[in-house]
């Protein structure tokens, strides 16, 4: 049924970047299609208008591209020996074979030879030729009217062994172009059966309750998810009910499951390993994390290149340049030694030469591949200019808290004076746990953790600025700033020789009173992250921009070896620090978590977010965004994208250096069709498994 709505639709056998051009332009054609947007990289079609399945897919009946809804899981694509093409391809071969063995007992000039390689051309081409002659009407000089003219040439001054041969080989070379594209999308198709298409929802009918299996695109926000031991998680949503640790390496690229409790949030696609949980689902199916991810890939996929916009300028001008290349190969020569059927023949072997595809492909495939990888691995790269531009770095800029370090105040130091660890830690939780203060939650984290049982206090009081107390057991228990226990007691010269070198390491030092008698000291400080310091190592130039104070911002920065640091700022104020970097260093890149850090991730060249998992605003607001809150990503990233240009470069010189290798034997007359063709389909097989190497990058 027809519709004007927005469709979004997977397309199959897709392979060829220009028959992709060729089937948009096919479907912009279509009077009745308002607007249409074809992802090559995600094969992925976008189309408003009034629009059939049948019309998209007689839009592409040139290529054999199918077409089925965006919803769809089914997998509908041919094997690669039931695909018509390389069916006909397989009986050209045997007709070739048949021509050459009848060759030797009749001669190659024997009619029965030539109509069998006529009857292979015919079987294998046909398809090409099509094509070819509509293309040529149009003065379209695509791939296929190249090889259709070079065919249909060679034919005609005799060349009939070769020209049949070139239209096997060209098959083959198409079909094994359609297997590498496949395998560099291989990690957006495996990200999109990560989440199961049904979910278990519990209902309850009064006093009964019982688990129906309904379809994900059923499951209303509310709903209560029952994910049993050994299940993906269906939806995204807060666990209600039980305990377990749930992979989310299909999230956030961890590699170590994580604990699950009730109020700790889960993703779609997860994988619930030991306990049975009951989940309250928080978002729709077209909104959870993993369909964010997907749909940003895709749109990355999308997104040329600097690369890719200057390769697709330059194939403007080069196949035309070629054609034209080809004709005074033909011509000049010919008029000049009157051997017109030699000189033909080099300039269709030119023809077939200049086919653009190995050039047009030599970007995308790599950038498909490249971000294909990242996502599987944690790190979302919101397009091929970024994956590009964080190549080129030169000096990364760090926020402080919750990137360097944890996020999350910790208890460093517990010194007890006249009084043992664990009564110090349960008089001080005492009196924390009724205090708003961010510091009480360290304390009592501390305390959870030893096992310590807090004691019990009354008449509970704050003192705003100072500290707190509570009556414990009959006694006053003060807890509070260094000053204000001073006023209440005498701390002795050897505990304030110790605060003094823990406030000199950038810690908050809080002290516990009893009485009168100062009983002990906490130090607490925003842990370091491990893997912090081994990331900074690993990168040239490293700048750390916080708000914090300079005491604390220059203690961290001391232990991670970070010289350039800039403390005490205001948002704004870390804008203006990224855009003198940049001036200092050129290209620089803002890591923070995607919040606070908002205006100075927007005016980096590459701004990077941290733990984009569950948070919108990060997944919004960077260019990337590490998914599991994991440093180690970074310098990954970086290599990836440093790797990626490489590979780049390398597929343009490939898909160059081979034509103009082979446009040079035109000079003493040795170019062949055999030899244009092999150059050609040599370099579209190089660029594509060269640019497979990024799906090993670790």
């Amino acid at each position: 049924m027809a519709t004007k709505e927005k469709q979004q639709y997977r397309l199959e056998n897709l392979s060829c970047a220009n028959c992709a051009a060729k089937f948009e332009r096919n479907i912009r054609d279509i009077s009745t299609v308002e607007e249409v947007q074809l992802n090559f990289g995600a094969s992925k079609l976008t189309v408003v208008g009034e629009v059939t399945v049948e019309q998209l897919e007689q839009a592409g009946a040139f290529d054999g591209i199918k077409v089925k809804s965006v919803n769809d899981r089914k997998k509908v694509s041919t094997p690669f020996y039931k695909r018509k093409e390389n069916v006909l391809a397989f009986i050209a071969l045997l007709f070739v074979m048949a021509a050459y063995t009848t060759s030797v007992f009749l001669g190659e000039e024997s009619l029965a030879v030539i109509g069998l390689y006529f009857v292979a051309i015919v079987v294998g081409g046909y398809g090409i030729f099509i094509t070819g002659f509509k293309n040529l009407l149009k003065l379209d000089f695509d791939m296929k009217t190249l090889m259709t003219i070079a065919i249909i040439g060679a034919a005609i001054i005799g060349e009939w062994e070769e020209a049949a041969i070139v239209v096997f080989l060209f098959a083959v070379s198409e079909a094994l172009e359609a297997y590498s594209m496949n395998k560099a999308r291989q990690s957006i198709e495996t990200l999109m059966d990560i989440a199961p298409p049904v979910a278990l929802i519990k209902k309850v009918h009064g006093n009964h309750t019982h688990e129906v299996e309904v379809p994900t695109e059923d499951v209303k926000i509310g709903d209560i998810l029952v994910v049993k031991p050994g299940q993906k998680i269906a939806m995204d949503g807060i666990v209600i009910s039980g305990v377990s640790t749930v992979n989310q390496a299909p999230i956030t690229g961890e590699s170590i499951p994580v604990n699950k409790v009730v109020n700790d949030e889960v993703f779609a696609g997860t994988l619930n390993e030991e306990g049975a949980l009951e989940v309250r689902v928080t978002k729709l199916v077209h909104d959870t994390t993993i369909a964010k991810i997907i749909h940003l890939v895709e749109e990355a996929q999308a997104e040329k290149a600097p690369s890719q916009k200057f390769v697709d300028r330059f194939a403007k001008y080069y196949t035309p340049a070629i054609v034209g290349v080809a004709v005074l190969v033909a011509v000049i020569p010919s008029l000049v030694t009157g051997n017109w059927q030699e000189w033909i023949y080099q300039g269709l072997a030119v023809l077939v030469v200049g086919c653009p595809c190995a050039l047009v492909i030599s970007t995308p495939v790599a950038i498909v591949t490249a971000i294909g990888n990242a996502a599987r691995q944690g790190v979302l790269i919101k397009g091929g200019v970024y994956l590009e531009e964080l190549g080129r770095i030169k000096a990364v800029a760090f926020d402080k808290t919750g990137t360097l370090t944890k996020g999350a105040p910790e208890v460093t130091n517990v010194i007890a004076n006249g009084v043992s660890e664990e009564e110090l830690l349960a008089l001080v939780a005492a009196v924390e746990e009724k205090s708003q203060h961010p510091l009480a939650r360290a304390v009592l984290s501390k305390v959870h953790k030893q096992k310590v049982t807090p004691a019990v206090p009354t008449d509970f009081q704050s003192v705003t600025g100072k500290g707190a107390y509570a009556t414990v057991d009959g006694q006053v228990i003060s807890v509070g700033s260094v000053n204000w226990i001073s006023t209440l007691t005498t701390i002795s010269e050897s505990l304030q020789r110790q605060i003094a070198t823990l406030a000199a390491q950038g810690k908050s030092v809080i002290v516990a009173a009893r009485a009168n008698e100062c009983i002990g000291v906490l130090a607490i400080a925003d842990k370091i992250r491990e893997e912090s310091k081994e990331v900074i190592t690993a990168l040239n130039h490293s700048i750390m921009l916080t708000g914090d104070a300079p005491l604390t911002a220059q203690a961290i920065a001391s232990e991670l070896g970070i010289e350039d640091v800039r403390a005490s700022l205001l948002p704004e104020q870390k804008l203006e620090a990224v855009k003198e970097l940049q001036v200092k260093y050129g290209a620089v890149a803002m890591v923070g978590d995607g919040v606070n850090d908002a205006p100075a991730l927007a005016a980096a060249s590459v701004g990077i977010a941290m733990g984009g998992a569950g948070t919108d605003a990060a997944l919004e607001t960077a260019d990337i965004a590490l998914m599991g809150d994991d440093l180690t990503k970074l310098p990954y990233t970086i290599r990836l994208s440093k790797k990626t240009l490489m590979i780049i470069k390398q597929n343009i010189t490939f898909a160059l250096g081979l034509k103009l290798i082979a446009l040079l034997l035109v000079i003493p007359g040795w170019l062949t069709l055999w030899i244009a063709i092999f150059a050609d389909m040599g370099a579209t097989l190089l660029v594509v498994l060269n640019s497979l190497r990024l799906l090993n990058k670790q």
